[in-house]
């Protein structure tokens, strides 16, 4: 499998506000180039509450089919790429830091020597206010993806939990502490897996 690098996968439900924990880190990590954080590929166009690249379907399906992606899936009608230079930074012993889908974790485990799962959530009224305040026509069904959350928490194989209620700054410090940390999720295996409790 593919090493010694380590891939952080988090996940989350939608409004669980993992784009916004991730691109804090990201400036906490300016600078680090231990750190790197890849840019997703999606099929449908940026905003202001989700940057990344776009590809229409035709051509995403295409760079499935080129090898382009190191990870790739589909969820609320749109499909979801990671660029396959992520395996450049596992090589070079990096710390690749993504927003996936719950649905390639295993696949992931599989694959790449070290992974970590980070599911980021909050209670489900909070989502409910954070999706509505940002709802948008390609995001699929409001009330389908609040009840999606309560599956997600039972379903998904994750290492780490944080709840993402507090204000930005602190949930952004908890996922830091993660990836940098002593003894975090960036330094050497550990013949043991760290524990943290759901609440923190």
């Amino acid at each position: 499998m593919l090493g010694p690098g380590r891939l952080v996968l988090v996940v989350g439900p939608s409004g669980a506000g993992k784009d916004t924990l991730i691109d804090g880190v990201r400036q906490g990590c300016a600078g680090d180039s231990t750190v790197a954080f890849p840019r997703r590929v999606i099929t449908r166009p940026a905003s202001a509450f989700e940057d990344h690249d776009t590809l229409n379907r035709d051509a995403f399906d295409r760079a499935i089919t080129a090898g382009t992606f190191a990870l790739w899936w589909e969820a609320h009608g749109n499909r979801y790429g990671i660029p396959l230079a992520i395996e450049d930074d596992i090589r070079a012993g990096r710390t690749v830091v993504c927003n996936v889908s719950r649905t390639i974790v295993d696949a992931a485990r599989g694959r790449y020597a070290n992974v970590a799962v980070v599911l980021i959530t909050a209670p489900q009224r909070i989502l409910q206010v954070r999706l509505a305040s940002r709802q948008r026509g390609s995001d699929g069904n409001l009330r389908r993806r609040i009840a999606r959350s309560t599956e997600l928490g039972r379903s998904c194989r994750h290492d780490f939990v944080i709840r993402n209620v507090w204000p930005q700054a602190v949930g952004i410090r908890r996922l830091l502490n993660l990836i940098r940390g002593p003894g975090s999720l960036a330094g050497p295996p550990s013949t043991s897996r760290p524990t943290i409790d759901p609440t923190y």
